[in-house]
């Protein structure tokens, strides 16, 4: 079959389909919304010339007067957001922390005897210990006390006041920690026990004569605090001057001021931190 002829509209060449790509990128071009640019092919070609920006600098008479820009001020943090709640930071203080037994307005202070080395009283043993009072579960009685300046000094005591326990009438003897007086004065039943150690048959339960005062451990001291200690801190001059302990050396009960606790626990401490 012979080839069929062209006519003359289909002789001349067909119009080139304009190219999508290339609309849009023109359209690119002559938007506001971009820097200008050349079309280059199917390409755009923008400037390269950067943006200036309009910095202020030093003029010479600044310079000269001394005047400086003032930088920037750096951002304060007010605090971070955690979980929807903002997070608070730490601040220091200053505060001391003082020692549980320290020195209180509101108590009184005393020093309690007692004998950590066995010693029979009318066939008792009235051995007693730092370690026998930190060993008991309920308030123990501090019995036998058979002197009036003592006895007055228990009936003194109110629940809340600390006390020193020293040992006494033994080979080492001084203070070796601290109990609480829990329960205030009441009469010494033991006076008129028959079998008890310190019995006396001139106190009358109608009329007794000797109180006793229930006490609790609080603490044992790491070091103790001895007897020779103690006298060379009472010297003329030194802070345990006027301690009734050192005056009246015989006294198995006997007051502590404030300032005097308040040195001895220092001292516990200072000895406990050198070990």
């Amino acid at each position: 079959m012979p080839k069929r002829k062209l006519t003359s509209e289909e002789d001349s060449e067909p119009q080139r389909r304009r190219s999508v790509r290339l609309q849009k990128v023109e359209e690119v071009a002559t938007s506001s919304a971009v820097p200008k640019a050349e079309v280059e092919g199917d390409r755009l070609k923008f400037s390269t010339k950067k943006p200036t920006l309009k910095t202020k600098k030093a003029t010479e008479k600044e310079v000269l007067s001394g005047k400086k820009l003032e930088p920037a001020k750096d951002a304060q943090l007010t605090g971070t957001t955690v979980n929807g709640s903002k997070k608070k930071s730490k601040t220091s203080s200053n505060t001391t922390a003082s020692a549980s037994d320290g020195a209180d307005g509101d108590r009184n202070y005393w020093l309690m005897k007692a004998e950590p080395e066995s010693r029979y009283e009318n066939g008792v043993d009235v051995k007693f210990s730092i370690d026998d009072l930190a060993a008991k579960s309920e308030p123990e009685p501090w019995d036998g006390i058979r002197a009036y300046a003592a006895r007055n000094n228990l009936r003194a005591m109110k629940k809340g006041d600390l006390a020193f326990f020293y040992h006494s009438n033994c080979k080492e003897p001084g203070i070796v920690g601290t109990m609480e007086i829990v329960q205030e004065h009441s009469p010494d039943l033991s006076a008129h026990d028959p079998k008890a150690p310190y019995y006396d048959p001139s106190s009358k339960p109608s009329n007794p004569k000797w109180s006793v005062v229930h006490v609790k451990f609080r603490s044992k001291f790491a070091v103790p605090i001895g007897l020779k200690e103690l006298r060379e801190m009472g010297g003329p001059g030194k802070p345990l001057e006027n301690m009734q302990m050192l005056k009246q050396s015989r006294l198995s009960v006997s007051k502590v001021s404030a300032a005097e606790w308040e040195y001895l626990m220092g001292v516990a401490e200072q000895k406990a931190s050198q070990q």
